[in-house]
């Protein structure tokens, strides 16, 4: 079973230190995993749409309204972390902190989500936030730069390594939403007229 303690000893056994039992123990390691993880976790998740944290949902019209330009707004999720797509909208809209304006009495939303339990990440995305920790604290842990640079490559390649399996992997989402991703000749033909 994935573990927090686990992606961050991955990170650590990148850099060649001691390796953790918990983030609460006493030792610099932890204490500097405890405090990085969450904010690494969470700039990762934002970093791309990776499929394991992608959410779908249809949001309720707040009772409020904006005080103008739009005469809706939606409050997006306490565990959204990056707006995707708003489906089936017809009108403008408009993120403006964890609102959404916008003109439309309803608002479905894809989202990435703030999911906490590793074992529902992809094991790619594990190793990818292992390299990112590591590259986050190389310096605090090891004094080196010439290692945290090398951590920050490192990171970099397996970020894009991820991201790459990520996106080719599974169905072809534009046409699941409605929107072909390939234009076909009779399309183009019929659009010169």
């Amino acid at each position: 079973m994935a573990s927090v303690v686990e992606i961050c000893n991955g990170a650590l056994n990148q850099l060649g230190a001691s390796t953790i039992l918990t983030l609460t123990e006493d030792s610099k390691n932890a204490r500097l995993c405890n405090a990085r993880y969450l904010n690494v976790r969470d700039a990762v998740f934002r970093h791309h749409p990776w499929n394991c944290l992608l959410k779908r949902v249809q949001l309720p019209a707040d009772t409020e309204t904006p005080a103008w330009g739009f005469t809706k707004q939606f409050t997006l999720p306490s565990d959204c972390l990056r707006l995707i797509k708003i489906l089936d909208y017809e009108s403008d809209h408009v993120v403006e902190g964890r609102k959404i304006l916008s003109h439309s009495s309803s608002m479905k939303i894809l989202y990435i989500s703030r999911v906490e339990d590793p074992n529902e990440y992809d094991q790619l995305l594990r190793e990818v936030l292992s390299a990112a920790l590591a590259a986050d604290i190389a310096y605090a842990v090891t004094s080196s730069n010439p290692v945290a640079q090398q951590m920050y490559q490192l990171y970099q390649e397996k970020l894009k390594d991820a991201r790459f399996v990520d996106s080719t992997e599974g169905y072809n989402t534009d046409q699941e939403m409605g929107m072909a991703s390939v234009v076909d000749s009779n399309t183009f033909i019929n659009s010169r007229f």
